[in-house]
């Protein structure tokens, strides 16, 4: 069996390396491969020489596809679906706010058969987060309980960027979002699926706009049209 990850990367020339070394080395359960498939989403910093240093490096687990200008995370993750070779497709950031470590909890309930769909959660279980923005963590929340009033979920943390799928699950996936609207797209389409969906506790190293978060208020608006149209205009 084979885990795919799939990582999204924008000017991320600081982190990249580390990433992927993380995810090469973080334990899997036994007989479980794992392949890389990483997009550069038209990275102007460099971020380009340190991939293609990668791929040659090992270019049986990693592939590298390049968008000529910045796309989304919802357009990288859409590039690399198709590339995907494994049993298992799970997302990772580039930017080490998640830790490849928590790999072995988010695959258990697919491995054992239990879940088509396993996201982490940053809001429920014991593990370290670092302590940062009250009213991204307000926000996240009020997005997470629209769109579980409308998905009929329990989620806690819709927002989450680990989200794992089996390949047959992925593959039923017929993605539009180019940026973060990714997530309540996702969400709102494992639902209508009527897919076995878990929820697993994870870490969370947040970092702050001055280390290169991305993400920004203009997103959340987007978000909370991206629930409205997928749970209720499609």
């Amino acid at each position: 069996m084979k885990l795919s990850v799939i990582i999204p990367v924008y000017n991320e020339v600081g982190t990249v390396a580390e990433i992927v070394r993380r995810v090469q080395a973080c334990a899997l359960p036994a007989g479980l491969e794992r392949e890389l498939v990483i997009i550069d989403d038209g990275s102007t910093d460099g971020t380009a020489s340190v991939l293609a240093e990668l791929q040659r490096a090992e270019p049986q687990q990693v592939c590298v596809r390049t968008h000529r200008t910045n796309m989304g995370k919802g357009a990288a993750v859409r590039t690399a679906l198709p590339l995907c070779q494994g049993d298992f497709v799970l997302i990772q950031d580039a930017d080490l706010e998640y830790d490849p470590a928590d790999y072995l909890r988010l695959l258990a309930p697919l491995l054992d058969g239990r879940a088509d769909v396993v996201f982490g959660s940053r809001f429920v279980g014991g593990d370290s987060h670092r302590v940062l923005y009250f009213w991204h963590a307000v926000a996240n929340r009020g997005l997470t309980l629209l769109s579980n009033m409308l998905t009929n979920l329990n989620l806690t943390d819709m927002e989450v960027c680990f989200k794992v799928f089996t390949r047959q699950t992925a593959q039923r996936l017929v993605l539009e979002e180019d940026r973060f609207g990714i997530e309540p797209e996702l969400t709102a389409k494992v639902a209508r699926l009527k897919c076995r969906i878990y929820e697993v506790g994870i870490s969370y190293s947040g970092r702050t706009y001055a280390e290169g978060k991305k993400i920004t208020w203009r997103d959340g608006t987007h978000a909370l049209w991206c629930i409205l149209k997928y749970n209720l205009l499609r």
